[in-house]
């Protein structure tokens, strides 16, 4: 870990259009390489565009490494760069949608979605404001040292372990001015899910972002990071989400998952296909993986 670290530490001095050039050639290899990842990104990608040949997947998901390995060769920025340089790299559209809300007094649940820009655009809104969100402890002790770290670096973030559960996060967001940021689209198991439609496909989805806006009265409003061709990040507000929740928590989280949807087709290569966001079958039904 200290090496990897150390590179990390090192690739920060790198212009960033030289970061991303190695963040090619490594996400390049990285594709032939990590084969078990890469089963699981083609598998998720023939089960969400059944339509596309196999070469176009394949094409697709190649570039997704390229992404993944911008976000990881990136780290040397968001743990040890300049703060101003990270603020400069990130570029804000519609976010009166946020500043309103706030100033307004509102409660505020960010829905983030895991688009592999997350950390950049997140890093970035952290120097402005004080932002709630939730961590997962990592196995290994010294990368679970160095991510909270890097998490704390402009002493302006509450984090939530993500064991305390929905309680802990009402608590906090009832108690704070702060907005609070939800990545909510990953398969987190059977317990606290629903089976929703993502991509037609029935999906363990947790139901959270309704229960937590119910209890809070927050206001959802989405935040969208997409990379740029110059390798700049772009973060898209949208407008708080009339009447939500509704009287049914399957309903709003079918809404969210279409939401998300509509996002990823509009960048497929950006969104996280590595994960496996289908792991959880209904009862009876085959695994996918």
């Amino acid at each position: 870990m200290k090496l990897a670290f150390a590179l990390l530490y090192c690739i920060q001095w790198l212009p960033l259009r030289l970061i991303h050039a190695l963040a090619r050639a490594v996400g390049w290899l990285a594709f032939y390489a990590v084969r078990p990842r890469r089963r699981v990104g083609l598998i998720n990608l023939r089960h969400c565009y059944p339509e596309w040949t196999e070469q176009k997947r394949r094409a697709l998901l190649k570039q997704h490494f390229v992404h993944m390995a911008m976000l990881v060769l990136e780290y040397g920025l968001y743990w040890y760069g300049s703060a101003q340089r990270l603020k400069n790299m990130v570029h804000y559209q519609d976010k009166h949608h946020l500043d309103d809300a706030l100033a307004r007094g509102d409660k505020v649940i960010l829905l983030y979605p895991h688009f592999t820009a997350f950390e950049a655009a997140v890093y970035a809104l952290n120097q402005e404001m004080f932002l709630i969100s939730m961590y997962s402890r990592q196995k290994n002790q010294a990368m679970d040292a160095q991510i909270l770290k890097g998490r704390y670096r402009y002493n302006n973030v509450f984090l939530i372990g993500r064991t305390e559960g929905l309680r802990s996060i009402i608590k906090k967001l009832k108690a704070s001015t702060a907005p609070f940021v939800y990545l909510p689209d990953q398969d987190f198991g059977r317990k606290e899910s629903v089976f929703v439609d993502f991509f037609g496909i029935p999906t363990a989805t947790i139901a959270g972002l309704s229960r937590i806006a119910a209890l809070t009265g927050a206001k959802v409003i989405p935040a969208i990071p997409t990379r740029q061709a110059n390798g700049t990040v772009k973060l898209r507000f949208y407008p708080p989400w009339e009447n939500y929740p509704g009287n049914d928590a399957i309903a709003d989280t079918q809404r969210m998952n279409d939401f998300i949807e509509a996002r990823v087709r509009e960048q497929p290569e950006q969104y996280f296909w590595l994960h496996k966001r289908f792991k959880t079958r209904p009862e009876g039904e085959a695994s996918f993986y």
